[in-house]
């Protein structure tokens, strides 16, 4: 079949008022499954002139993954100019199953446009226990402001699934009205819930004074699901605040705190990006043992400040001076020499003379092309 030669007859059948001899919705169908991209393109743009006759066949197509992906994202941008409950359903179930970004951003597009009207019609279904749970995801998708009073009237949610998506999404508006929401949030008895609290507060340093947000945050640094303190370590470091830097500090000199969740306080007084946070890794760096060392000259050699450069530096240099035992560890010292070289600061030139002469030739090896790197910057 000529398919130049159908897209006419489809368009004629589009603007035609005549009952025809074919069927234009399989037409259109056909021409989408087959056609160029061009034709495609042509045939998306007038298929919705046929009303709402062609939401079912599409919607087949769109949940069917063995059709090839383009097919699929011409089909999904034309129910996107639709507003259905069941095209919304549709799409919020593809975000969840698909792995094709192509999908995933139309669907995420689609849902976004649709706005307001989309908005009403998930709030209905919100009143119902089994499109409940898809309504609630199809919102958080929407990110826009009329979804937060829907969102409120289900963050106390019998299911946890459903309390931990609200708390997510009402965390995206950054409306000092919502903190409150999410503290209360921070005492849910289910771990995803509490951490999507964590992570929502944590990136509204704004508030941290009106709300005392450190006050809040810092008892989940002592949770019992080990991903909320490392969320809770992550927002306090956010927050930039000197109360915060200290807590940190603590957590990461106390012997009871977890390998992991030392390394997390270790990026998030990072975060910080002051230099009490830096005099802290110091200390610990002197103190710890090989793994969390590591952590710290790896994280000293990533400082963006000029100033935290030539502080970072300076640490790297006293802790090779030290008589510290790890020192001696030969990944320890290729360490050091990268992060010196990445620090780019020429008052490591001595140091890393020094860790070019080392015995070991990968040391030897790490420190010449920090000096390299130097004599480059």
């Amino acid at each position: 079949m000529d398919n130049n030669l159908t897209l006419q007859q489809f368009t004629s059948a589009v603007y035609s008022s005549k009952i025809q001899e074919f069927d234009p919705i399989q037409l259109g169908l056909y021409l989408l499954e087959t056609g160029d991209f061009q034709q495609r393109w042509e045939v998306a743009n007038l298929l919705p002139k046929l009303g709402n006759s062609i939401i079912d066949p599409l919607l087949k197509i769109l949940e069917n993954e063995e059709f090839d992906t383009e097919y699929r994202w011409f089909v999904g941008r034309i129910l996107g100019k639709f507003n259905d409950t069941k095209i919304i359903i549709s799409f919020v179930n593809l975000l969840q199953t698909t792995e094709e970004e192509e999908l995933l951003t139309m669907a995420a597009e689609a849902l976004g446009n649709m706005g307001i009207v989309a908005i009403t019609n998930l709030e209905q279904l919100l009143m119902d226990d089994s499109s409940k749970l898809l309504a609630v995801k199809a919102l958080a998708q929407i990110r826009h402001s009329e979804t937060i009073l829907p969102l409120l009237k289900i963050v106390d949610d019998p299911n946890p699934e459903i309390r931990a998506i609200a708390i997510e999404s009402l965390g995206s508006f950054h409306d000092s009205q919502l903190i409150p929401v999410l503290i209360k949030a921070l005492k849910d008895p289910i771990i995803s819930v509490r951490k999507e609290a964590i992570i929502a507060l944590g990136m509204q340093p704004e508030f941290k004074e009106e709300f005392e947000l450190v006050k809040y945050l810092k008892p989940l640094l002592y949770d019992l699901n080990l991903e909320v303190c490392q969320q809770a370590a992550a927002a306090l470091g956010r927050m930039k605040d000197d109360e915060a830097t200290e807590i940190l500090s603590q957590v990461l000199n106390s012997e009871l705190t977890p390998l992991m969740l030392k390394k997390e306080v270790i990026k998030a007084l990072n975060w910080t990006e002051t230099p009490q946070a830096l005099n802290y890794l110091q200390q610990a760096l002197l103190r710890e043992e090989l793994e969390i060392c590591q952590e710290i000259i790896t994280i000293l050699g990533i400082q963006k400040n000029e100033h935290l450069k030539l502080q970072a530096t300076q640490i790297l240099i006293d802790f090779l001076s030290s008589n510290k035992a790890v020192i001696n560890n030969k990944t320890i010292k290729q360490s050091v020499a990268v992060s010196l070289g990445e620090l780019g600061n020429t008052s490591a030139i001595y140091a890393l003379n020094k860790l070019a002469e080392d015995p070991e030739k990968s040391v030897k090896l790490h420190a010449i092309a920090a000096l390299k790197k130097l004599s480059n910057s």
